[in-house]
């Protein structure tokens, strides 16, 4: 039998999750049966392992996750490498990103998500200004976050926050969420009409939708944390 944790509450149906931390939760309604949370759990023992598997082999992967001189990082889609030059002086030039000598794996890491964050500000800033005028809407800031789970945000202030890690996409990736948050300033929602809106700027937004998710199923393995 597998070991789950059990979370009651008021819900009406059972659920299974798989958590980081390589564990399984069942949320169940309060008047389940206990016997008839673990025949359920028993029903999805095959799905269960392979999320497990799964699950496992992503923490791995994160766990050996290092950056170093001559490792690439992505920027808008392609591969750059990171190189020591001399000096204190950190950034990217179109070929590199160039970081000043010494630096440990950690300090490099670092070193790489201030530049990324500062590229981001640059890059984000200029396709929402851009994109706000062909669709019509203003947004009062632009601002750049670590947010690990969202690409973007939109307030009801009419801030737009994106995440730094968001300039690793593909350039039309990266359009995609510009226009996504941009939408919402017209509709708060993902209502048929909030898909409109976006349809009508990037007819392939669905495309771009997939090639988003594969970044992300790609940056679960890393450790930008």
């Amino acid at each position: 039998m597998i070991t789950y944790n059990l979370a009651r509450s008021k819900r009406k149906t059972m659920a299974i999750y798989i958590r980081p931390d390589v564990t399984v939760e069942v949320r169940a309604p309060l008047k389940v049966a206990k016997a008839d949370i673990d025949k359920f759990v028993a029903s999805k023992e095959k799905w269960i392992k392979e999320k497990l598997r799964l699950v496992e082999e992503k923490s791995e992967k994160r766990a050996v996750f290092s950056l170093d001189y001559g490792s690439k990082v992505l920027f808008k889609g392609k591969e750059y490498p990171i190189v020591e030059r001399p000096g204190n002086l950190a950034g990217f030039d179109d070929e590199c990103f160039y970081l000043p000598p010494g630096l440990a794996g950690e300090q490099i890491k670092n070193t790489c998500i201030q530049i990324y964050k500062m590229l981001g500000k640059q890059l984000l800033t200029a396709k929402t200004g851009k994109y706000s005028q062909l669709m019509g809407v203003d947004s009062l800031a632009v601002k750049i976050n670590s947010a690990k789970t969202r690409w973007g945000s939109c307030s009801s202030r009419k801030n737009i926050n994106y995440s730094w890690r968001l300039v690793m996409a593909q350039d039309e990736v990266i359009d995609y969420v510009v226009v996504h948050e941009l939408a919402h300033l017209r509709e708060m929602n993902h209502s048929d009409r909030f898909w409109q809106i976006v349809a009508a700027i990037l007819p392939d937004y669905q495309e771009r939708q997939k090639k988003l998710k594969s970044l992300q199923k790609l940056l679960s393995e890393q450790d930008w944390s």
